[in-house]
């Protein structure tokens, strides 16, 4: 029966040519490939940093190999943050739930205040309903805008490492001053992304963000007690 199927298989295939093994050669490459400087994650971040409204443009309308994937990118740079954060245990103090006591809203907000960086990829879909919303002449769909969100946000959470890296080391608290130009960062690439021209594109860009971050916490609240509700129930 085996070889029936090895016959079948080879009859399929036999015009395909034959894929190298899965080695250690092979993964050290695929290595590679995500932090090569001219198309990895290096050149991804350069890009991001100096041109991130050209970038992800030339990225969704013309050329989709030249940088590394949204997502994959996305998570990249959260695992960086957290992987940071939990190692020297610097507070990204700018999401607290004071006031709530020992409810399910504390919890919601203790784990967005561990995960930031998972937290961000749920708060993409609130914030690109904003943008949405406040870019609706432009002629972008809400997936294109969850893209744009992957790597902004990406960038967002390297500027959070790198100050909160500072932090532990100097003992200095900054870590509000990278949050600040984090903010700075968005508002800039949400206004490149659209029209660099138009000066208002910049303000609506931090409007649209601020707006879905607070409607994010404000579903995490909504959440925390209707779970409460239940419980006691």
């Amino acid at each position: 029966m085996s070889k029936i199927i090895k016959g079948e298989e080879f009859e399929k295939h036999k015009d395909r040519k034959t894929l190298d093994r899965i080695d250690g050669k092979y993964v050290w490459n695929e290595i590679r490939s995500v932090i090569n400087f001219d198309k990895g994650i290096f050149y991804t971040i350069k890009e991001l940093v100096i041109k991130p409204g050209s970038t992800v443009r030339e990225f969704l309308l013309y050329d989709r190999k030249r940088i590394v994937k949204p997502m994959i990118f996305l998570i990249i740079c959260s695992l960086i943050y957290t992987l940071f954060q939990q190692l020297l245990k610097f507070e990204d103090s700018y999401v607290t739930a004071g006031g709530f006591g020992d409810s399910a809203i504390t919890n919601i907000y203790d784990w967005i205040q561990q995960n930031y960086g998972y937290a961000n990829i749920l708060m993409a879909a609130f914030v690109a309903c904003w943008i949405k919303l406040f870019f609706r002449k432009y002629d972008f769909n809400f997936y294109e805008i969850i893209i744009l969100l992957c790597f902004i946000m990406g960038i967002g959470m390297l500027i959070y490492t790198i100050f909160g890296i500072l932090e532990s080391i100097t003992n200095f608290k900054i870590l509000q001053v990278g949050a600040i130009l984090g903010f700075i960062y968005t508002a800039w690439s949400i206004g490149q992304f659209f029209d660099k021209n138009k000066k208002s594109n910049y303000l609506k860009g931090l409007f649209a963000y601020m707006l879905g971050m607070l409607t994010f916490y404000f579903i995490a609240v909504i959440l925390g007690l209707g779970i409460d509700l239940i419980s006691k129930s």
